[in-house]
């Protein structure tokens, strides 16, 4: 049997022979459920000795979308429609695995198939450069207004939905050359950048541009039946467009699809419409909804980023609501984080709820929903309804008379059916393709009491349940949410329809993933648990404790999360790109100051023993003329990295008879050194000021001088942090993701010594420390024991050299 790494090889030699980019290659070896799963479908396309580009695209787009209930007939749709090249784009072969899903294991119409998915369409030039035309004009004072830097996505995206199978290379192809045409060849000012801070199109979150709040606070129309000015101007002025204008929520949000072949299309009528306009004014009104079963993550920080952001742009308002409806898993001390969190990255709610505040009018609508035949209370074990909901098979107790469930859900709230023997669910569609619609339950037993509605409940209701619900009551205009909560739409809006309430608007973005890392807050859990890390505010963790500790500042987030922008693209974030937006913001806001971190003696002979010079050294060169002192005695330290016993070509620091700068101070000349067990111990060198006109040496050292002739300089703990886990995208079966953790993610230097500015600083204070990189002071720090957190490099780690590690 080949071993793992022979494996690995071939994999990912296969994944290189379909035409996949090498880094999308590498992602797919690593994650081993995944790297089956395409191997699988390569194999049963009968494409194992390579394909073009194109079809290797939909190969591995297959091996994450294909429709689980379709399996019986995956084979025969790779070999006919794949491999074939009958299917052409990401586009059609998402419209094939929509009536895919809907058939399941049953016989495929596959004529139908091949209708909805645009197979055999083509789309002629001519037709394509007509639509490009329609769309230039309508769009023709923009394109003359912002010339090149018109985002050109939104005029491909209007092309495409009029062309729905046109070749997107094509329409991109002529839609350059119609733009072309009509502005003609860029000039200098086309090719400056954008100011990314002042510009509208690259980010909603542009805070200093705020649209001012008109005089009720609102930017909507006054009533569903208004199409004011304010509308068309926020669909003009904002690059998100799909968000919906509160005064448009009577627009059809979603189309529910039901086994029987049945729909029903969601969407508010003008009298619901109404009165949420009545009750908000108009205004965006979002929610930021953790779960309080842990610290919060990176991740999160794009979600409050787009939550909280949204409603600033637009004058709303934004609820900090906890979805507190598992008190098993929830704690005041997550409550108690998840706030300071929210705080210390600049938001403000406009008011902190909780789901449990709801819990009465919860249990009413669950009255509702039972009274109205769309409830049932049910007896099945938690394995008993996977398997029923495998098999696609109703559960037994899903037709009991509608007296029985509500007798049977009393009993259960006030305590008289043990934990595990009922539930209530909802009655849905237990046949249809989308599992979110297969009797959710909606109240579980729970002997537990709750950390903020106390005893008063021993039943429960679920998150699917609960969260919908609490949108409606709270009036949210737009539920935002990352894409893996795409499938629970028609759950939500199927829950809002039966029960006739408001509702929201829904949309779905990317998350945030990061390279070298893990989000998942049961791995997480893992890592503090079970001492891989110390507790979830260790600094190697992406929580937002364990970046605030380790000396993020909430700017660097925030810009990280700008720049990725708010998109339907799931992707993963290389850390460097983060990194990137620490060293710009601690660039501009960090102090320097200088240190050593591997200190060696150097005793400059021709200055006497109570020698005391004081120079001053730039807090922020070549910015400012401010300056801190820093003193010179005849003991000096500089790095043990800065000195040689043989000097060689390319080196410019310290070695036997060469002259060095100290920083801010003076020049240096090695004469000798001494050596004790094999290792250098002490320096000898001689201290000249550099004279007036005199070229200095190449060689810059930092360096720590005594405070005063004799006594020695503060010593403190240097804590320096490389990535979490070896590989970018840690794997994700099993305990193999353990495996990738990084030895070396931590390194201690215990006898790091620095100038008496740092050993006076308060925890949270940040340096630049000079050639070392950005440094935060620790909370650990105390009497007699000083402790930096290197936040990041001055440069760019090499994270390719880690997979030696």
């Amino acid at each position: 049997m080949a071993s793992r790494e022979e494996q690995e090889k071939e994999a990912e030699r296969i994944f290189l022979g379909i035409g996949l980019a090498e880094k999308t290659a590498e992602t797919a070896v690593s994650k081993k459920k995944f790297r089956g799963i395409l191997l699988e479908i390569i194999k049963e396309a009968g494409l194992e000795n390579g394909c073009d580009k194109t079809r290797g695209t939909l190969l591995y787009s297959s091996a994450s979308t294909y429709p689980d209930n379709a399996r019986a007939h995956r084979s025969h749709f790779l070999r006919e429609y794949i491999s074939s090249g009958k299917l052409k784009s990401s586009e059609q072969l998402e419209a094939a695995f929509k009536v895919l899903s809907s058939y399941g294991s049953e016989p495929v119409d596959w004529q139908k198939l091949e209708e909805a998915a645009g197979v055999g369409v083509v789309v002629t030039p001519e037709e394509i450069a007509a639509a490009v035309a329609s769309v230039v004009k309508a769009n023709e004072n923009q394109l003359l207004t912002e010339r090149y830097h018109t985002p050109v996505g939104k005029l491909l995206a209007s092309v495409k939905a009029s062309l729905k199978w046109a070749d997107g290379s094509k329409v991109k192809q002529e839609l350059d050359g119609q733009i072309l045409n009509l502005l003609g060849p860029k000039t200098e000012q086309d090719l400056v950048k954008p100011d990314k801070k002042k510009s509208k199109v690259q980010s909603f979150l542009a805070v200093q541009e705020k649209k001012p709040a008109k005089e009720n606070g609102a930017v909507s129309a006054k009533n569903a039946d208004t199409k004011a000015e304010d509308t068309e101007a926020w669909r003009h002025a904002d690059p998100y467009a799909h968000f919906k204008h509160p005064a448009d929520n009577n627009e059809v949000h979603t189309i529910v699809d039901f086994s029987d072949g049945s729909q029903l299309c969601i969407a508010n009528n003008a009298e619901k419409l109404a009165e949420h306009l009545k009750i908000t004014g108009g205004k965006v009104v979002t929610r930021f909804p953790p779960e309080p079963n842990g610290y919060l993550h990176i991740g999160h920080a794009k979600a409050m980023f787009v939550d909280f952001g949204f409603a600033e742009r637009y004058s709303g308002d934004c609820y900090l609501r906890f979805d507190d409806t598992n008190p098993e898993a929830e704690k005041q001390e997550y409550i108690d984080h998840i706030q300071d969190i929210v705080a210390w990255l600049g938001y403000k709610p406009w008011k902190v709820t909780y789901s449990s505040d709801y819990f009465t009018e919860l249990y009413n609508f669950a009255i509702q929903l039972i009274r109205s035949g769309n409830a049932y209370v049910d007896h099945q074990t938690a394995e008993e309804i996977k398997a029923y909901r495998e098999e696609r098979r109703p559960s037994p107790w899903r037709d009991r008379p509608v007296e029985e469930s509500l007798q049977l859900f009393e009993d259960m709230r006030r305590g008289l059916i043990d934990e595990g023997k009922a539930t209530l669910r909802m009655r849905m569609d237990p046949k249809n393709a989308n599992y979110n619609m297969f009797d959710l339950i909606a109240y579980r037993i729970k002997f537990t009491p709750h950390p903020h509605a106390g005893r008063d409940w021993c039943i429960y209701p679920s998150y699917d349940y609960t969260h919908c619900l609490v949108d409606a009551l709270e009036n949210i205009t737009h539920s935002l949410c990352t894409l893996e909560f795409e499938s629970r739409r028609a759950s939500y809006y199927w829950l809002l329809h039966v029960l006739d309430t408001y509702k929201p608007v829904v949309w779905e973005y990317g998350r945030l993933n990061i390279t070298h890392n893990v989000l998942s807050k049961r791995k997480l859990n893992r890592l503090v648990t079970d001492g891989y890390v110390d507790g979830w505010d260790d600094p190697r963790l992406l929580t937002l404790a364990g970046l605030r500790r380790r000396g993020v500042t909430p700017q660097a987030i925030k810009e990280l999360c700008q720049e990725i922008g708010i998109t339907r693209n799931d992707s993963e974030i290389h850390l460097h790109k983060l990194d990137h937006h620490i060293r710009t913001d601690l660039d501009a806001t960090s102090p320097r100051a200088l240190a050593v971190l591997d200190p060696l003696r150097l005793v400059l002979t021709n200055l006497p023993a109570d020698h005391l010079q004081t120079f001053d050294a730039k807090v922020f060169p070549g910015r400012t003329e401010e300056t801190y002192p820093v003193t010179l005695t005849r003991v000096v330290y500089v790095a043990a990295e800065d000195f040689r016993e043989v000097d060689s070509k390319g080196y410019f620091a310290l070695a036997p008879q060469k002259e060095c700068m100290l920083k801010y101070a003076g020049i240096v000349r090695c004469t000798g050194f001494e050596k004790s067990g094999g290792k250098v111990t002490e320096v000898h060198a001689e201290f000249r000021l550099l004279e007036k006109g005199e070229k200095p040496p190449k060689g810059v050292l930092s360096w720590v001088g005594q405070p005063m002739a004799g006594q020695e300089p503060t010593m403190f703990e240097a804590r320096l942090y490389d990535v979490l886990f070896k590989t970018s995208s840690v794997a994700d079966t099993g305990d193999e993701w353990l495996q990738d953790l990084n030895p070396n993610s931590l390194t201690l230097k215990t006898g790091a010594i620095s100038t008496p500015r740092i050993t006076q600083a308060a925890p949270g204070s940040r340096f630049q420390l000079e050639r070392l990189g950005y440094f935060c002071v620790d909370p650990d720090t105390r009497i007699g024991k000083l402790v930096l957190n290197r936040t990041c490099t001055m440069k760019e780690t090499n994270l390719a050299a880690l997979k030696g590690a």
